[in-house]
């Protein structure tokens, strides 16, 4: 019996192309989100980056999209222009930010006359340093600022890419596999997560030499891949409305008029702040993480002249990573029960060959990279579940209870192994793990239940705004964590050695900055999200907003 296909978008196949090409482009845009993360040291001693420095740096992707509207402006245009238009134009604008933040970072920025002019100016941005706000600081090495710009650019570009990528992933699979669609382009993407921390150090060290801008390089390869793949699925989208005859879907553009009628729903305002004080405890983390593991946990990094400390086990652990993902997510898909658990025990079985080739090679971007692994396992699973069962509030709160008791292990507990390299790193591994799986429970709660809160008609604006309240606390936080870092330690005589070392010239200094209480920050706001998420139960049941009430009724 022969398929009766009369659009690309009735052909599987095609779908599922266009879907590779979307999500190849997000997962190449995640991969230069975090791509200085894993080296955060080498940034210290190669260019002066401190923690300070570093979190200003970061924060300043989200710096457009909050203090300039930039996230609201892209949905605009994304309304305006349609999907091909935005998705080309997102990939563009995230190279540009790319290839800025490359040359801030390389050599041939060190020494320029752009070098001189930077160091001496944009120490003083007027009405933004009276707000506490600037983009940058008296003191901020060039580099760095040049950097935070080009990361600027980046941010808009990526939030832009995000939003289109979700328009377009509707627009292919609207009436048919709409949930898994979405779900597989979300794995993929939090798998960049995991490729970056594993490669960033790699590029960075690779023949045995430091060269911090090859990380950014290997990044900048990727964004351009990235728009290729826009661009290819620009014609793709093109022959498809040619094929239906029908104008690009719109969805209805944000309003200022809208705003009154979100803000005054209680329900959306604690979901809004549920949202911006998780992930602002989830994504900055990830750009310390590895820095943290490497302060907190007594590493034997493997002879370079072995297959441990050699260049080629890289790919090789990467291969095997990947393996984990794909079985872990391909098995909650596979209606024969024996395949379904063959694939869980073969996920599982090279979950654990990863996790001993991570304590092998003695890395902490190793031992972080299985962060995204247990949720990619996991998202599916739960999604399902509140599709089918409800209890939304309820993986809230346990999400934000799991945080808690991560961030607190990581401040009390992971210290205590600091000389037993296999007690510390099984440690390590397991909370990682274990905030990998809230990193799942939140996000298949959270979004769903925002359509139960607002009017049908205001939900793109909801959105929006939500967004918008989330990106505040991704630009706030990554600064906060490096200030506390600095403030905390500036009386910590390791870490006053270890900056004079590298003032003094010499590389490969690793800074032991103490992190307790960057974490106990963090912890901070998980306890504030488990608040609210119990105050919005109570709340859910006196006003019945169905939120504990499965998406799919029967």
């Amino acid at each position: 019996m022969t398929e009766n296909v009369k659009t690309l978008r009735d052909s599987a196949a095609m779908r599922w192309i266009a879907l590779l090409l979307l999500a190849l482009a997000m997962f190449c845009a995640y991969i230069f989100m975090d791509i200085l993360s894993p080296i955060k040291d080498l940034m210290e001693s190669t260019r002066g980056w401190d923690s300070r420095a570093f979190g200003t740096m970061q924060s300043s992707e989200t710096f457009l999209n909050v203090f300039v509207f930039f996230l609201i402006f892209a949905g605009i245009i994304l309304d305006k222009m349609g999907v091909r238009f935005t998705a080309v134009l997102s990939g563009a604008v995230m190279l540009v930010g790319g290839l800025i933040k490359y040359y801030a970072i390389s050599p041939s920025f060190m020494g320029s006359s752009l070098e001189n002019w930077f160091t001496n100016n944009l120490n003083y941005i007027p009405l933004f340093d009276e707000l506490g706000v600037s983009p940058f600081y008296r003191g901020m090495p060039a580099s760095a600022k040049v950097a935070a710009i080009g990361f600027m650019f980046f941010g808009c570009g990526a939030e832009m890419a995000g939003i289109t990528v979700s328009r377009g992933i509707v627009k292919w699979f609207k009436g048919r596999e709409t949930a898994l669609a979405m779900g597989s382009e979300m794995a993929l993407a939090r798998l960049g997560v995991a490729t970056c921390m594993i490669f960033s150090p790699y590029f960075a060290k690779l023949g045995g030499e430091i060269n911090v801008s090859r990380s950014v390089a290997f990044g900048v390869v990727l964004l351009c891949i990235a728009l290729i793949m826009f661009v290819t699925y620009f014609f793709m989208d093109k022959k498809l409305d040619a094929q239906t005859g029908e104008a690009e879907e719109k969805d209805d553009p944000f309003k200022i008029s809208d705003i009154g009628k979100i803000f005054s729903s209680l329900g959306f305002w604690l979901v809004a702040l549920l949202c911006v004080l998780y992930y602002s405890a989830i994504f900055p983390f990830q750009k310390y993480a590895v820095n943290m593991l490497q302060c907190n946990l007594t590493l034997n990094p493997a002879d370079p002249s072995t297959f441990w400390g050699g260049e080629s086990v890289t790919i090789v652990q990467y291969i095997i990573m990947l393996l984990v993902a794909v079985c872990a997510f391909a098995s909650n898909f596979s209606k024969k029960k024996s395949l379904k658990y063959g694939l869980m025990c073969l996920a599982v079985v090279a979950l654990v060959v990863y996790c001993y080739m991570g304590y092998m090679r003695g890395t902490a971007e190793t031992i972080f990279a299985v962060f995204p692994l247990l949720a990619v396992a996991i998202t599916p699973i739960l999604g399902n579940y509140v599709d089918h069962k409800g209890k939304a509030a309820s993986m809230l709160m346990i999400g934000s209870i799991l945080l808690v008791i991560c961030h607190l292990t990581f401040a009390f507990i992971l210290p205590m192994f600091k000389g037993s390299a296999v007690g510390g790193t099984i440690v390590a591994y397991v909370t990682i793990l274990v905030l990998g799986a809230s990193f799942s429970l939140v996000p298949a709660a959270l979004w769903p239940s925002v359509p139960k809160l607002v009017d049908e008609k205001i939900i793109g604006s909801a959105y929006a705004l939500i967004f918008w309240i989330q990106n505040i606390g991704l630009w706030l936080f990554p600064l906060l964590i490096g200030n506390v870092l600095e403030s905390s330690n500036a009386h910590n005589q390791a870490v006053i050695d270890a900056k004079a070392a590298i003032e003094a010239g010499e590389t490969g200094v690793l800074v032991p900055y103490d992190y307790q209480w960057a974490l106990v920050m963090l912890a901070a706001l998980g306890v504030a999200a488990l608040l609210i998420g119990l105050y919005l139960k109570v709340v859910d049941k006196k006003k019945h907003l169905g939120l504990e009430e499965p998406n799919i009724k029967d």
